[in-house]
């Protein structure tokens, strides 16, 4: 999940404590939201099961739900038991409820030497400082000696955008050192480079997922982005959580190429080190930012590594229910969010170690639920409705991408996924936040969901951090599946207590606050009517296309689009 640090409002979180006011005569209000009429119909959400939902996976018996754990053991327990009392059918092969995930797990727990070497000075790093350095490539012990070190600037390979900063540059046996985000991240309008890479808004070629899967694809051995708060979209503390730990997903077939390392390398340490070396990285961003960028070698620079790994494999569990279409069953809609949190941390202030991932994301999966629970009580749909519950997401959306490498339900006949990945406990809001611009159909449909709510449709906030491409539902798009996300942090919520400020504030609480640590805990205090809304848009959207014949299509702008077209033989 995104981290976002917004500097121009105060940190404090806000809480709207209040409840639903029905008309004068006791039926269902359906005049537009405002102040005095903060809620515009009877939801069908239950906001009371959503708060006990998250109050019961959020608890301490829970551990974090981190995969692998007994925390695991005790979640997929719980969800299959709830997905038994809604009435769902297992959802997974074989009549199963869940889905095995087998991933390999690792932390470096042996640094015997860990540096820049520059001629014959030697430049120590400091694991979790310095440097956050991981394994997926997974093994007990990892050394390098004097590997050099090749600056390749945003790493982008774009032909459609006539952009390429590798050139002739040969990465095996090396490292690679690149800058975060895009090319065109936080330019000025009459910069040549300005919307090449669209704009504010982050393209795929910005995420660190990218950077690494590049590098790794023309052989280097490592690969570090240079950490900085804006452009990352998060500060160091959440670059730098959980050090030297990795999980990747075991692959069922030919292995995809590999780094031995990668990392975030703290600003500060890339600033100290290419001064020494004779750069300046401000320079050197700028040089980036040409057509004519090419990766270069930093001369005397070289990395040592050796290390020891704790190495295991874990097996981890997708936990899927359905309720199966009447008339069109091969058919399907998915609704989707993650069980995993972060697990046991190090004690915090208070001496708490559980990181409970209330928000980040029981209450996405609470509000799953109640989808599932108003689904049950109606009509069953024409086509296959499935709930699932990812694994892995905080380590890098893994248990979704385990399903799409292998999907139960074939990805050319989903017909949509909705993803619910953290939502807003400030109250009741005029509108909704549109994660990822002109990607699919269901935009427009989202657009008609929310009038009949009688709110709007806003853009996210924070483009430049890359939400579209950093949640579950990212696993599915990849592969051309139309998508929806709905992420209360993905920019400030017009509340009908306080507006578009008071959404701002909150996003900003939760950020600095609660995120990814001991305080995103279950809350008795949240005013949960916002999330409500959020879930209902979701349910009347799923409703509406499980009894339709319709197939949402990805739109031009889609880099995705292609990958679906290549399918539609299959949905005619």
């Amino acid at each position: 999940m995104i981290r976002a640090i917004l500097t121009s409002v105060s940190a404090g979180m806000l809480l709207v404590a209040c409840t639903p006011a029905p008309g004068a005569d006791g039926a269902a209000d359906t005049s537009p939201i405002s102040a005095e009429n903060p809620v515009s119909t009877e939801n069908p959400i239950n906001t009371e099961n959503m708060s006990e939902t998250v109050k019961v996976l959020a608890s301490d018996e829970y551990m974090g739900r981190a995969p692998g754990t007994e925390g695991e053991t005790k979640t997929v327990a719980y969800l299959i038991e709830r997905f038994k009392e809604l009435g769902l059918e297992p959802g997974g092969r074989d009549g199963k409820w869940t889905d095995p995930v087998t991933l390999k797990h690792s932390v470096v727990n042996d640094i015997r030497t860990l540096s820049f070497d520059l001629g014959e000075t030697a430049i120590p790093l400091k694991q979790g400082l310095d440097i956050n350095i991981s394994s997926p490539n997974p093994r007990e012990d990892i050394a390098m000696k004097d590997v050099p070190i090749v600056f390749v600037g945003f790493g982008a390979s774009a032909p459609e955008r006539d952009w390429d900063d590798y050139g002739d540059m040969d990465l095996t046996g090396k490292v690679a050192l690149f800058l975060v985000n895009d090319p065109d991240f936080g330019v000025e309008e009459d910069d040549p480079v300005a919307g090449v890479f669209g704009g504010r808004r982050m393209t795929y070629y910005g995420r660190w997922a990218y950077k690494y899967e590049e590098a790794a694809r023309r052989g280097a051995v490592a690969a570090f982005v240079i950490h900085e708060t804006k452009p990352a979209g998060y500060g160091w503390n959440v670059a730098a959580s959980s050090p030297g730990e990795n999980y990747t997903v075991a692959s069922k077939g030919p292995a995809k190429p590999a780094l031995d390392l990668r990392g975030w390398l703290h600003e500060d340490m890339a600033r100290q080190l290419l001064t020494q070396a004779g750069y300046d990285l401000d320079e050197l961003k700028v040089a980036a930012r040409k057509r004519d960028f090419e990766a270069f070698t930093l001369d005397d620079l070289h990395f040592n590594a050796d290390l020891g790994l704790s190495v295991e494999t874990v097996e981890s569990q997708n936990v899927l229910g359905k309720i199966t279409g009447t008339e069109r069953p091969d058919e399907t809609i998915m609704l989707s969010g993650h069980w995993d949190a972060y697990g046991i941390g190090i004690p915090d202030a208070q001496g708490r170690v559980v990181r409970p991932g209330a928000n980040d994301d029981a209450l996405g999966l609470a509000g799953i639920m109640e989808i599932a629970r108003n689904m049950e009580a109606r009509p069953a749909p024409e086509r296959t409705v499935v709930f699932a519950a990812w694994t892995g997401e905080e380590s890098g959306l893994l248990g979704s991408e385990a399903y799409a490498q292998d999907p139960i339900y074939p990805l050319e006949t989903t017909v949509a996924n909705f993803t619910l990945d953290i939502l807003q406990t400030a109250g009741p809001a005029k509108d909704v936040i549109q994660v990822g611009e002109g990607q699919s159909e269901l935009e427009e449909m989202m657009a008609a969901a929310a009038a009949k709510q009688g709110r709007t449709v806003s853009p996210e906030g924070l483009p430049e951090n890359g939400l579209f491409y950093r949640a579950d539902h990212f696993s599915l798009a990849r592969r051309g599946v139309p998508v929806l996300l709905i992420m209360g942090i993905a920019g400030g919520p017009d509340l009908v207590d306080g507006g578009r400020e008071a959404g701002i504030e909150w996003v900003a609480g939760y950020i600095a606050n609660r995120y990814h640590n001991q305080n995103d805990a279950w809350d008795p205090d949240w005013d949960l009517r916002g999330a409500a809304q959020d879930v209902e848009l979701f349910l009347d959207m799923t409703e509406d296309l499980a009894n339709s014949t319709a197939w949402p299509d990805l739109k031009p702008t889609s880099e995705f689009k292609g990958l679906r077209d290549a399918s539609a033989d299959a949905r005619e």
